[in-house]
Formats: structure tokens, C-alpha cells, sequence
């Protein structure tokens, strides 16, 4: 048998078509969303498989591995199918509409679909009986209608809003937090250790979701993580004196979607990873780093939605200006940057950029509403950090800004300094960065983070090509005035999407997609680049 997968059209219902000898069947998976319509107790993952042409024999098997495979399992007989028991406590609800073998960790049945016919199968909770039809039909509208508050009418809608229906699926709908990925262990390189649990929410990844939520017009999702954002900042520690050191900041770079810290990472080495590229991780060490970009994600993100939105709390902006206070008096320190290395702290010169962006978003958040702030302070730590970027992040014999300071490396989150206006797209420093970064760092259409051979991350292998500084890189075209190229290359980064439409983070050297899956960082540049390239083609 073959098979190929699709969306139905502006949904995140997915549809897989089997093809055989014996005839076509067409199996729709999805995840019940309309609770009000149907009740609590109904949500799961539903999954409706159809006979389309003949008659062919299916099989289903699901292997239950609770607690990562650890725990002792046991599967038992309900009146409405089987529950799965981790360590004798019920963990899911497992029923379908033909009867159900189960042996050890095991649940298995084969039974035969001829045309028209339809069985259901239900992981989780959908109350007393199988109303799939009704389901499916509430859940289809419920997405479709979403997808109709979008604002954006450009040339790219059907692959900006698949990343937006993509951006909603990793969203927790009670919290409001922005989930990463929804992976762990996806390896950034095969056979290589550049294996990470991404299903956190990380400060800097999730703000950036809110600046293309806003882009798109869906204000809700922005509003509802700017609140998540804003419990983050109430629960960050006292610190009187505005200027403790703490070792790793006032906030951590990732939460967990109730907003806990702690998570500790560790190795599974009974699982063998995908493609044999152990370990498999569970948590994340990067939540005991310093990661001071993330500061000024963060204010970005609460800038957005306090002007687009009805403004932040009073008490939300007390912690803000603690943040920001804190900022001025720590933002010269050595920090892990951007990109998590494990190759200990340094300074730099992007950690630096979004110091100044929390800085500047900061000072621009008490002028909108007149908020009290120590603008003095701001604006004098503020305008040092852009000097000390000029001075000591700008190399003039390699003629382009640098990884690090007083260093000659390059990194594509420099590509962020226009993005953040920092500098403009046709300053002649940054024209000459973009050149320096066009000689070492890109491959075809490909944006590599930075250069494994000469800048040590503290880890083994070399990994490939990140996808989202490919699409930092486009919109660093369009700014710059090379709009047809940016256009071009654009539409060539989307042909490396799967059959889905869905981007990992990396793009490895021979084109394959590789990291965890699908990945919000990537979807978010995506977005935004679209939307630039329309707004810069009605200019033109």
C-alpha cells in the first residue's frame, strides 16, 4: 500500500489516504476543541476511518508506554472500552466502535472496511458514545471560523495561515502558553547528541509568536499570552536593590505551560531515539542558564500587546519596570545567548541587541501611557549598549558585526538587528554585515546559525542549516531594497517544507528536515516574512 497525507483546507483535521490493490481508505484524526458544544468530558484525539473504493483489512495497534515506558502498565476493560493504568492509575480512555484484543501493553484489532462503511476509535475522554459526525463537523467549523479572523489578505495566504493553524495547536488553551514544539529529542543532526525536549514554553520563541499572532490579527491568542507572560513577571524574586546578580536572571529562559522552572533534564537510555540518535531527553538543562535576550523578547512581546491591546495591569507594570531595571544593571554580564551553547558564557553581542530592545521597549511603554519609570536611567543605560555595540560588536577588518564582542565570528541572530530596528536595512554597516554573512554563513537559500568548524558550542557534530534564520535572512532582503531576490529565495525556502506544510528547526546539508517538529520559531519567521514581502510589494 501507498499513502499520502493533507489537511482539510483552513482545518487542523488531518487526512490520510491509504491506496492498495484491495481498494482506497481514508483515515481523518483530530483532536476534539468544541467543548461547549458536546461538554467537558469530551476531549481526545478522534480518529474516523472510512472504506472509499473495495473492500480492505485493517489493522490498528497502539503499544501504551506511560511515564516514558518506566511505569508498570496494565490495560482494563471499562463500559465503554479499555483505560490504559500507569502504576494502577487511570492515565486515558481508549473505545472504538469494533471490538478491542488487548495483551500486556498491547491494544489490537484487525477488522475489514468495505466501501461506505466507517469505524471510530477514540483516544481519551468523548463521553458515553461515539458522536463522531458531530464532532468532526464542530470541530472543521470551529477552526475554520478562527482562521476567518485573520486579517491578512496577501499572496501567501494558504502557507501563512497553515503556520498559523500550526502556531494555534501548540497554544494551551487555559493558560495561554506557546509551546515551542510539541517534540522532544528530534536530533538537530543525525547520530549526533543535538538532541532537546522543546515542549516548553520558551520566553523568546513565544514572544515572537505574539508579534505574528498581532501581524495575522488574532489579538486574543497575543492578549492571552501576554497574561501568561505577565503572571511569569509577578513571580519573579524580590530584588531591592535593582541590581542583584543573580546567576541566572530574574526569569527563567523556559517554563513548563503552569509556568515551573525546575526541569531538570534527563537521559532515557532505554529508548534508542530517532534514527539511533541518542539520548532522548526529557526536560532541559537551558532552564538553569542566563539567557538575557530573552529579556528583551519579553518586552517586546508585552509592548505589542499593551498597544494593540487595552493596556497591561497596573501591578504588571511595577514588575516590568523591575525587569527593566534589573536589565541596566546586569546586561554587560556573560550570558549563554541565544542559541543555548554549552560551551559557557560569553558576551554576546546579540544578548547585548535585546538589552537594548528591552531597554527601548521599555522607555516606549511609559511614554504611551505615561507610566512611572526611571526614564533617566533607562534611556543613559539604553543609548551605552548601542554604543558598546558599535564599538566592541563591530569588526572593521572583517566589516560586519560579530558573534561576540571584540571577536571575528559571525551569527545570524545578528540578522534580528534590523528586525528590532536597531539599525536600518540599508545602513551601510549592515549592508556589509549581510555581505559578510552571504560569503560565510549561507548555502543557496540556507542560513546556517553559525559556523561549527571555528565557533565551539560546547557540543559534538555540526549541525545544518537553522530554518528560521533563512527567513530572517529574506526579510533582511526586502528591508535591504532586494525585493525580486527576496521574493525568489522565499519561494524557494517553502519547497523545503514537508508534505504538510510544517517546518522543523533545521535544515540538514543534504535537504532533509531534521530538529523537533513542527517548530513555532520557524513558523513565526515565516509569517512575518510574508508579510513583509507584501507590504514592501505595494510600495514598490
Amino acid at each position: 500500500w501507498t499513502y499520502r497525507q493533507m489537511y482539510l483546507p483552513d482545518t487542523n483535521v488531518l487526512v490520510t489516504r491509504f491506496h492498495s490493490s484491495a481498494g482506497m481508505v481514508e483515515v481523518e484524526d483530530f483532536m476534539v476543541v468544541d467543548h461547549e458544544s458536546f461538554g467537558d468530558d469530551r476531549r481526545g484525539v478522534i480518529r474516523r476511518v472510512t472504506g472509499v473504493r473495495g473492500t480492505t483489512e485493517m489493522t490498528s495497534r497502539l503499544r501504551a508506554k506511560p511515564d516514558y515506558g518506566r511505569a508498570r502498565v496494565a490495560i482494563e476493560p471499562t463500559d465503554r472500552g479499555l483505560v490504559i493504568q500507569s502504576n494502577e492509575t487511570p492515565v486515558v480512555e481508549v473505545s472504538a466502535t469494533v471490538s478491542l484484543d488487548h495483551e500486556g501493553d498491547l491494544i489490537e484489532t484487525t477488522f475489514e472496511l468495505s466501501e461506505g462503511e466507517i469505524q471510530c476509535f477514540a483516544l481519551g475522554s468523548i463521553g458515553s458514545d461515539l458522536l463522531i459526525d458531530g464532532l468532526l463537523e464542530s470541530t472543521s467549523a470551529y477552526w475554520r471560523n478562527w482562521v476567518h479572523k485573520a486579517t491578512y489578505r496577501g499572496r501567501y495566504r494558504e502557507v501563512v495561515l497553515r503556520s498559523a493553524l500550526t502556531l494555534k495547536l501548540l497554544t494551551h488553551r487555559a493558560t495561554g502558553g506557546l509551546l515551542a514544539a510539541g517534540t522532544t529529542s528530534l536530533p538537530e543532526q543525525i547520530g549526533s547528541d543535538r538532541n532537546w525536549d522543546y515542549r516548553y514554553v520558551w520566553i523568546r520563541d513565544a514572544a515572537f509568536t505574539v508579534y505574528a499572532f498581532i501581524e495575522l490579527g488574532f489579538t486574543d491568542e497575543a492578549e492571552a499570552f501576554a497574561h501568561w507572560l505577565g503572571d511569569r513577571v509577578s513571580e519573579c524574586p524580590n530584588d531591592p536593590a535593582n541590581a542583584g546578580d543573580l546567576a541566572n536572571g530574574l526569569l527563567s529562559p523556559l517554563y513548563d505551560l503552569d509556568g515551573n522552572s525546575l526541569l531538570p533534564e534527563e537521559t532515557l537510555g532505554h529508548w534508542s531515539g530517532y534514527a539511533d540518535s541518542g539520548p532522548v531527553r526529557i526536560g532541559n538543562a537551558a532552564a538553569d542558564q542566563l539567557q538575557l535576550d530573552a529579556y528583551g523578547e519579553l518586552l517586546d512581546s508585552l509592548y505589542l500587546a499593551d498597544k494593540h491591546g487595552g493596556g497591561l495591569p497596573l501591578d504588571t507594570w511595577r514588575q516590568v519596570t523591575r525587569l527593566v531595571d534589573w536589565v541596566c544593571a546586569n546586561w554587560d554580564q556573560p550570558d549563554d545567548g541565544i542559541w543555548e551553547v554549552r560551551s559557557g558564557r560569553q558576551r554576546f553581542t546579540s544578548s547585548a541587541l535585546m538589552c537594548w530592545v528591552a531597554l527601548e521597549r521599555g522607555v516606549r511603554m511609559a511614554e504611551f501611557r505615561g507610566r512611572p519609570a526611571d526614564l533617566e536611567r533607562w534611556r543613559s543605560t539604553r543609548d551605552q549598549i548601542h554604543e558598546a555595540i558599535l564599538d566592541r560588536g563591530w569588526n572593521s577588518e572583517l566589516g560586519a558585526f560579530t558573534q561576540t564582542f571584540d571577536g571575528d565570528q559571525l551569527d545570524a541572530s545578528l540578522l534580528l538587528m534590523p528586525l528590532v530596528k536597531f539599525v536600518a536595512g540599508d545602513d551601510p554597516r549592515w549592508l556589509s554585515t549581510l555581505e559578510a554573512i552571504e560569503q560565510r554563513l549561507i548555502h543557496g537559500v540556507l542560513v546556517d546559525r553559525y559556523d561549527n568548524a571555528v565557533s565551539d558550542d560546547g557540543l559534538d557534530g555540526d549541525d545544518g542549516s537553522f530554518t528560521i534564520c533563512s527567513f530572517w535572512y529574506v526579510e533582511n532582503l526586502v528591508r535591504a531594497g532586494r525585493l525580486d531576490e527576496a521574493e525568489i529565495r522565499f519561494e524557494k525556502l517553502l519547497t523545503f517544507a514537508g508534505p504538510l506544510g510544517l517546518f522543523s528547526e533545521v535544515i540538514s546539508p543534504s535537504g532533509d528536515q531534521l530538529g523537533n517538529y513542527p517548530q513555532a520559531f520557524t513558523h513565526l519567521a515565516l509569517i512575518s516574512t510574508a508579510v513583509h514581502l507584501d507590504q514592501f510589494s505595494e510600495r514598490s
